[in-house]
């Protein structure tokens, strides 16, 4: 095998939030992690279902966007979102 080539190799502060709730009919267990390196977003881990988005609050007003993300209907994504509309900044 050759030299590996690193596009970047960075050891960073963050910020992490983890975080349980419940929704009309689904519960939410999410880690919030929050760098200097999305441009203000946050990467936010569904703990359950093992997927992620970088997210900021223009991404929650983007029709579809945690449906698609986070594999969820309208309603447990309305849930999801109405949660990321209070804490993300």
């Amino acid at each position: 095998m050759g030299e590996r080539f690193y596009l970047y190799d960075d050891t960073i502060q963050a910020v992490v939030r983890f975080v349980s709730f419940v929704g009309e009919r689904q519960r939410f267990d999410l880690a919030l992690i929050e760098t200097d390196r999305f441009y203000g977003k946050s990467i936010v881990l569904d703990l359950q279902s093992n997927r992620f988005a970088i997210l900021g609050r223009d991404d929650l007003e983007e029709p579809g966007y945690l449906e698609r993300a986070y594999q969820l209907d309208e309603q447990d994504a309305g849930d999801l979102r109405a949660f990321l509309d209070e804490c993300l900044s």
